[in-house]
Formats: structure tokens, sequence, C-alpha cells
């Protein structure tokens, strides 16, 4: 399952850091280990963008594998990279690093294409100052149908579907859930926008976690969001948390609470903008959702 992070570049390392649902893996290796970059047509498993695969020489990098996507028959650590918030300008300012880093071994000079930008740390700070994300309620509704009820809309199935056709989510994708480790289940959601619903364009990738309550009362689901199209989209990412629980009085009914964090990719004067438009939004979807969930569920039974 591909996690979603950050990249960090410098004159001297290419470094990786994310932090999903408080799990964080963070690696980094020298771009004098790298042999080759190729860039990877897209695909289904790539969410139809292209991606980067980076191929280390033979016995280098050997810290960074374990966030290496393999190993090939020659014994060189190969990791992919997808999903980038502009994958030209991303793939120009790597590639451009890579290059300037190989001929500088062989004595000569070579102007990068591209500027590293200032989201790029000095080698000493490359994971240093990431901080946990506030998260904020958006919303919090009681409902008349049970926890396991309202988890049917992220099943995949025919509840979910008409959920998202009616939300304005188009070319709707998500993945079977996959087991991660016990009770916990993981998945990938893609789609699109519709401007009619939503006011604007642009595509959601997002990996969303599941698991059930200690007192196995409710659910949880956790998702972490980037954006991409959408204005400002580059500046921030978005995490959810849903918390679903049964009523202790009410034998088909449940209470839902919804959290939201921005996670800032880089500095904006637009962030109380941003913060505006992402709680107002928020709020106002989830709960046209959740209507539309109550509503398909009573006229099922």
């Amino acid at each position: 399952m591909p996690l979603q992070g950050r990249l960090f570049l410098s004159p001297r390392i290419f470094g990786f850091y994310a932090n999903l649902f408080g799990n964080k893996t963070k690696f980094f290796f020298l771009w004098d280990d790298i042999e080759d970059i190729q860039v990877v047509p897209p695909s289904l498993a790539s969410v139809g963008s292209p991606s980067l695969l980076i191929i280390l020489c033979k016995g280098r990098g050997m810290d960074a594998k374990h966030g290496a996507k393999g190993m090939d028959q020659k014994g060189r650590l190969k990791f992919h990279f997808q999903s980038f918030v502009s994958f030209n300008a991303a793939n120009r300012t790597i590639m451009a690093l890579w290059k300037t880093k190989s001929t500088e071994r062989n004595g000569q000079t070579l102007e990068a294409e591209t500027k590293t930008e200032s989201l790029q740390p000095q080698d000493n700070e490359s994971f240093q100052g990431l901080e946990e994300v506030k998260m904020l309620e958006v919303c919090s509704s009681s409902l008349s149908i049970s926890a396991n009820q309202l988890m049917e809309a992220f099943e995949g199935g025919r509840l979910e579907q008409k959920i998202v056709e009616k939300s304005g989510r188009l070319e709707h994708h998500a993945t079977p859930w996959e087991e991660v480790k016990c009770n916990v289940h993981q998945r990938q959601v893609s789609y699109k926008f519709d401007k009619s619903k939503f006011r604007y364009e642009g595509e959601v990738n997002s990996i969303q976690k599941r698991h059930p309550l200690t007192d196995g009362n409710g659910w949880v689901v956790e998702e972490s969001m980037s954006l991409q199209g959408v204005l400002l989209s580059d500046c921030f990412s978005l995490q959810f948390k849903y918390q679903v629980e049964n009523s202790p009085t009410k034998p088909l009914a449940c209470t839902v609470q919804v959290l939201v964090g921005i996670v800032w990719l880089k500095s904006t004067k637009h962030q109380k903008r941003i913060i505006k438009s992402v709680t107002s939004n928020t709020c106002l979807h989830l709960k046209e959702m959740f209507r539309q969930v109550e509503k398909e569920l009573s006229q099922d039974k």
C-alpha cells in the first residue's frame, strides 16, 4: 500500500517523510547512491498518473531499505514515487539535482534546470520541524441508523456508489480493504469533483484506514487526503477522522463526529482563507452525505 508523504531534497540528499495516522516512516539516501531514474507511464496502480522509479547502485542506500518497493536481481534497491502535485515540476527538479551531482563527480558543472524551491531543507534538518496535525471538529450528527449501517457508506458496495453519485464525486475508484494489522484495514480512494456540486474542479487521492472502537461499540475511519487542480492545493493536504458510535439508549441510532486537520506543505499568506473554506465546505458536504445515507437505508427497509 503506497504511503502519502513529503519529499525533501537538498544538494546532497534525497529524503522522504510520512506520518500516516500516527505511523511515521522516514528514510533518505545520497544522490551519489542513485544509478538510474526512470519515468513509469500511468497505470491503474498509480491512479492514472506517471511515477518515478529510482534505482540505487548495488549495495548503496541500505539504511533506506524499509522504504524500497523491492530489490532487483542485481541487488539494487528500487523506489517508486507517484501522485505528485505537479509531476513535471517534480521530475525536472529531481533530474536536475541528480544530473548536477553526476557531472560534479566527473569534474564538470551543470546549472540545474529548475530551482529546488523553499521547501527543500538543509541536510542537517531534513526531518525536523514537522509538527503533529491539529484536528478541529467540523461536524457532529445523530443519525437514526446503527454504526454498522453507516459504515456501509465506506464499504465500496451499492450504498457507497449511490452516495458517491449523488454527492458529485466523479470517476470514483476505491481499492478493496486490505488488512494491514489485526483489526485494522486500509484502502485507496480517488475521484474528481463535479463542479456543479462543489463549485470548483480538481482531483482527490486519499488513503483510508478503519478499525473498531476498543469497546466494540463503533468504528473509526481515518483518511489522509491530497488534492490536485484545486486552488492553493500545493500548499496543504488534509487529514480526517470519523468516529462512529452506537447510541447507548436507542437500538438503531448512532452518533458521528468528524475532525479535520490541515497539513501545511509550504508557507502561504492565504492560511486563514484555506481554513475557512475547508471547514465550511467539509461540514456542508458531510451533513448532506449523512442525510443521503439515512435516506437510502430508510428506503431499503
